[in-house]
């Protein structure tokens, strides 16, 4: 390699270029056997996919003397978790094969034995309630802040998480999504304060921050506040494969040990060594350049957004600083039409027939996410072309008005503190259906999501209170679409039936 350190990057191709006979899986065998294949069918048809697929099958392999294994490293492997580690600043970091997902679940196995209690912000990814089904642990929601210049949920309030702490001392952890899908992030040193003052860990989802506290316009990453444990999706934002992770550890607080027995559970016993390969390399990039590596990208953002204020057309794009304790990431950018002549799913098609492919789109919104490569000559210069081309088709369109979702959150942090709901698996419990105003105090049996925001009302076994009631009819009068019911109207709802004893 030469100009970067990537030690497991380095072993594979060590391997491949000592020209191996395989005996070993996977079936593909360095690519022999694809193009072996491919030639049978036809010999002048197998070139393109053969040149595809057969250079990463050479470094496709399995646990090797050459390769190490990643569920019990001593070697390659061993030596690129050690500088992944030494380059977020955490003291251990594992490479994750299954996306943050799997480090989502290693974190909350390793903290929570079934009944277990652990706090969590109630608007988190599917994989954090699935870490709860597989520990049978009991969730605490926090009810997330609503910023109040976007109407997009952030993280809980730190009075809230404080008073959860009080009021459920016998709490495993805290755990957290910070950044939002939207790039909005909170600053989390006091929160990492208040739970080291309970002697709880707090655990962060920040898979979309994985080049956080890499550049001086970048937000601080969760592990620079002192979080506890830290998954990040590298591939999202660096130049990793998909599901090429990192869950990175530091303190005491958080059983190290049982979390490298937790990911060995939920994690392929065959890795895959290309993915793992691209973390190193990502890794090396990082420790190469530096904040150099997002200077330019930043630099062409910052420009378009200049650009945007200035041309008066119908998009505007979000800040970058919302206030002191909170920043949105310089590389994600939110476009919206201020007018309501294009909602945000219809601007994301109308990029998308332009050849631009955005991120994902809510009623109001469309976010993109900006690589490091990107620069004002290239991929923004096409942007500008595809955003001038829409405003020349729907300037004298007719305006709407668009509703922004009301804020749920509640002046009293109390009500935004749940009941304990259990995510142990049980034998499948009878429900009904009946009206809305008769659920009250019943458990649900169903999960209930208006969208936007997309934020749970309901969990599961959550029962139903005055304010679920009022916040459903104010939310489905105002249009909001129900995810996770079975009445999208919410004119009828489920109900589970208590056993009497």
């Amino acid at each position: 390699m030469g100009r970067i350190n990537a030690p497991l990057f380095e072993a594979l191709m060590r391997h491949a270029g000592s020209s191996p006979t395989s005996f070993h899986v996977p079936g593909h065998h360095n690519g022999e056997a694809l193009l072996h294949a491919l030639h049978t069918i036809d010999p002048n048809d197998s070139l393109e996919i053969g040149k595809q697929l057969s250079a990463v099958m050479r470094l496709d392999l399995t646990e090797l003397s050459s390769t190490d294994d990643l569920h019990h490293p001593e070697g390659a492997i061993l030596a690129a978790q050690r500088l992944a580690a030494q380059c977020y600043g955490a003291e251990e970091t594992c490479f994750l094969i299954g996306g943050s997902t799997s480090g989502n679940l290693g974190m909350i196995l390793a903290v929570c034995d079934p009944g277990d209690i652990i706090i969590v912000q109630r608007n988190v990814h599917k994989s954090v309630i699935n870490g709860m089904k597989l520990a049978g642990a009991k969730a605490i929601f926090l009810t997330p802040h609503i910023d109040s210049s976007t109407g997009i949920s952030t993280i809980p309030s730190l009075e809230q998480v404080k008073l959860a702490l009080r009021q459920y001392p016998q709490a495993k952890a805290v755990f957290l999504t910070n950044p939002n899908y939207y790039g909005m992030s909170v600053k989390l040193d006091a929160y990492v304060e208040a739970c080291h003052e309970q002697n709880k860990p707090l655990l962060i989802d920040e898979a979309h921050g994985a080049h956080y506290g890499m550049h001086p316009d970048l937000p601080n990453s969760a592990i620079q506040a002192g979080a506890d444990g830290v998954v990040q999706s590298t591939h999202k934002t660096l130049p990793a494969l998909t599901m090429g992770a990192m869950l990175h550890m530091q303190g005491q607080l958080l059983d190290r040990r049982r979390v490298r027995e937790a990911l060995a559970m939920v994690q392929s016993s065959s890795p895959s060594f290309p993915i793992m390969a691209s973390l190193d390399i990502s890794r090396a990039i990082v420790d190469k350049l530096g904040g150099n590596l997002f200077h330019t990208a930043i630099e062409a953002v910052h420009s378009f957004r200049i650009w945007v204020k200035e041309s008066k057309m119908i998009f505007t794009v979000g800040e970058t600083e919302l206030h002191p304790d909170k920043k949105t990431d310089p590389l994600r950018l939110i476009l919206t039409v201020p007018s309501g002549k294009l909602t945000g799913f219809e601007l994301h098609r109308e990029l998308e027939k332009r050849g631009c492919w955005a991120e994902m789109s809510d009623p109001l919104y469309t976010v993109l996410v900006i690589g490091p490569h990107v620069c004002a000559e290239g991929a923004i210069s096409r942007l500008k072309d595809a955003l001038t081309d829409i405003h020349h088709a729907y300037a004298s369109a007719e305006c709407r008005q668009l509703e922004r979702q009301e804020q749920m959150e509640s002046k009293d942090p109390n009500e935004g503190i749940s009941e304990p709901v259990s995510f142990a698996r049980v034998k499948k419990q009878t429900s009904r259906s009946v009206p809305l105003h008769e659920a009250l105090h019943h458990p649900s049996a169903e999960m209930i999501i208006p969208y936007p925001p997309g934020i749970p009302l309901l969990y599961p076994g959550e029962r139903f209170t005055d304010r679920h009631l009022a916040d459903i009819r104010r939310l489905s009068d105002a249009g909001a679409r129900f995810q996770g019911a079975e009445d999208s109207t919410m004119d009828i709802v489920a109900i589970l039936i208590e056993e009497k004893c």
